[in-house]
């Protein structure tokens, strides 16, 4: 029975139609048969008097006029449906293809900010974003605000799209910085600007780096994990199977980090007692029995603690021959050779990073009072973190992917933790030359999951195929989960090719001329429809350098100029490179951001805050929880 009602619903107007239809053959079979005299006599006073045909209102009971009606209305009937069977589906103008460029002032309604620009993220001159979801009040126009960057070498990546993103001062960032420039040449304007919290860690020249502390981030077994993989996936050959020796390697790696973490002292809690520990290992491949000094400090760690994780994984490692553990540990002590060098140990010591204030570090003065806003809330400083890595060279680059990673979760875990899933400040995270940063393990999973976080993130690349180098079949995932696509241009096949498919087809007029040479020439014409790519591979490589194709999920592609960062209104503040001659500056750069200055600068300010007596920090703490009880505040 309720089928039957939900198709009455579906059909409604063909039921009332044929209903209409039903009663109005009746009136007429009835009209025929109660007037006398011939059918012309009838037509004719029918046409005089049409109110006649309603006398039999509201129906006609005879059977005969029922009967009439009936087989009408069904020969109608089978007449509708025979017709909507054989009726063709015709989409005029888009046989082929519906693609079009898009129009920004029509194609992006509702989705920018257009009181203030600088809550927006830019994508080209014309096509931006409202970088928070609030000052977009349809949700059909909401977007995440993952974007997937794509050019070639020399084609503005950094100067038309991080730089100007960075100059909005609309976020908190982890910017991935090649050589060390965008720090240089932005630093004075978010410092100056933004009041931002500079944070950078430098692969290049370490003395220039905060120092980062990777087991400072680890709270349970698992992180300790996910550090020893990453360690391994940015350490190892490209398209290296892990196998037994991978494997076992895994098992001393977590053993010693457990260890270090739970029964050394504070200063040594870092990865370089791990290289000691490693130099510290006897195997004798005639012994089996031999006992060597890390060998006995497990024996005196088990005897206290049996179940402890350290132990286990230790154990599992001893179960490999002499001669194997030895291969083991001389393949471990080839693995992190980088971390034997001084400047590297120096720089993983102590920690520096503070990666749980980003996206929610709370301002305090010089007292260390918190500041609050004219409404009473709690003012949340910025932060911004680079990290410079060299672009020609990827031997420290799993330190960066190391602290990728830890970023991600701690952060995840702050926002789910502190501020019921989503952080007060939007963090964005632009990995420019996002193939050189190493593999940071289930970034696919990540980039789907840290949208109602407030986080964002943007994969900067030259090429699709060195995303898909990397990640290999998660690559369509990640781009899948960038609701935002810009090209900036290239020449790479499989790029063009994927470029040109998301395009689309479009439908063209196609006119055809043919003449027929013989005793009697003929000519002729033809009209046709055809489908075309909106671009060809062929056509976006030779696109003009000055264009960017942009293209946004349920929106059509845009073709549009690339940002010109002289126009920014914080321009002014960009920094200038210094002259150089012969390694001397014969001129100082204006607006150039001086990192040995600043990191000296931020360690004294770093001193003086330490020597705060504990009960000023007591103070602090219920300051805080007085105004926002669900605040928390670590009092390590």
């Amino acid at each position: 029975m309720n089928t039957f009602w939900n198709w009455i619903k579906e059909h409604k107007i063909k039921v009332i139609f044929f209903l209409l239809f039903f009663l109005l053959s009746n009136y007429v079979s009835s009209f025929f048969s109660t007037y006398t005299g011939t059918i012309f006599n009838k037509l004719s006073y029918v046409t005089s008097h049409p109110a006649v045909i309603f006398e039999a209102f509201p129906i006609a009971l005879t059977i005969k006029d029922l009967v009439l009606a009936l087989g009408v209305t069904s020969i109608l009937t089978l007449l509708v449906s025979q017709k909507e069977e054989n009726n063709k589906k015709y989409r005029k103008g888009v046989e082929h293809g519906s693609a079009t460029w898009g129009k920004p002032q029509k194609d992006l309604q509702g989705m920018v900010n257009q009181k203030d620009d600088s809550r927006n993220i830019l994508f080209s001159e014309n096509i931006k974003m409202a970088l928070r979801n609030e000052d977009v009040r349809d949700f059909k126009a909401q977007r995440n605000k993952n974007a997937l960057i794509i050019g070639g070498s020399g084609s503005g990546k950094t100067r038309f799209f991080v730089k100007p993103n960075i100059m909005q001062l609309n976020a908190d960032f982890v910017v991935t910085d090649p050589k060390g420039s965008i720090l240089n040449e932005l630093g004075v304007l978010l410092r100056a600007k933004g009041n931002y919290d500079i944070r950078v860690l430098n692969l290049i020249d370490f003395s220039k780096s905060m120092h980062y502390n990777p087991l400072a981030y680890i709270k349970k077994e698992e992180d300790i994990l996910k550090v020893v993989e990453t360690i391994i996936k940015n350490t190892s050959a490209k398209d290296a199977k892990e196998d037994f020796w991978v494997t076992t390697e895994k098992l001393i790696y977590q053993a010693l980090i457990a260890a270090i973490l739970n029964y050394f002292e504070p200063e040594e809690r870092h990865l370089g007692t791990l290289v000691d520990l490693l130099a510290l290992f006897e195997v004798k491949e005639n012994d089996e029995a031999y006992i060597s000094t890390v060998d006995q400090m497990f024996l005196d760690i088990e005897a206290s603690d049996p179940d402890a994780f350290c132990v286990k994984q230790y154990n599992a490692f001893k179960l490999a021959a002499g001669e194997t553990a030895k291969s083991i540990l001389i393949s471990c002590a080839t693995r992190l050779a980088p971390l034997n060098i001084p400047a590297v140990r120096d720089l993983l010591s102590t920690d520096e990073m503070k990666l749980e204030e980003l996206g929610n570090k709370v301002l305090c003065d010089e007292k260390g009072k918190v500041q609050y806003d004219k409404n009473g809330k709690i003012i949340y400083q910025p932060v911004a973190l680079f990290v410079i890595i060299p672009d020609s060279d990827t031997t420290f680059n799993f330190i960066s992917s190391i602290m990728y990673t830890q970023m991600f979760n701690t952060v995840i875990t702050i926002a789910d933790t502190k501020y019921n899933g989503s952080l007060p400040r939007h963090l964005r995270c632009l990995f420019d030359e996002f193939a050189n940063t190493g593999e940071i393990p289930n970034f696919e999973i990540l980039i789907a999951t840290i949208r109602s976080r407030n986080i964002s993130a943007t994969p900067i690349l030259q090429t699709l195929s060195q995303l898909k180098k990397i990640y290999k079949d998660s690559a369509d995932t990640i781009v899948g989960n960038c609701d935002t696509l810009v090209f900036l241009g290239g020449k790479e096949e499989s790029t063009l090719k994927m470029i040109s498919g998301q395009l689309g087809k479009g439908t063209i007029d196609d006119f055809n001329t043919s003449r027929t040479r013989s005793q009697n020439d003929s000519f002729g014409q033809n009209y046709s429809k055809l489908g075309r790519e909106l671009m060809t591979p062929d056509e976006i490589q030779k696109m003009d350098r000055r264009k960017a194709i942009v293209m946004i999920t349920s929106l059509p592609p845009f073709m549009d100029n690339k940002y010109d960062i002289t126009k920014h209104p914080h321009y002014q503040y960009h920094g200038q490179a210094p002259v150089i001659d012969n390694g001397k500056i014969v001129k100082k750069g204006g607006n150039w951001f001086d990192t040995d200055r600043y990191l000296t600068g931020y360690r004294n300010k770093i001193t003086k805050t330490s020597k705060r007596r504990k009960n000023d920090q007591e103070s602090l703490l219920n300051e805080i929880l007085h105004e926002d009880p669900n605040f928390k505040v670590s009092m390590k």
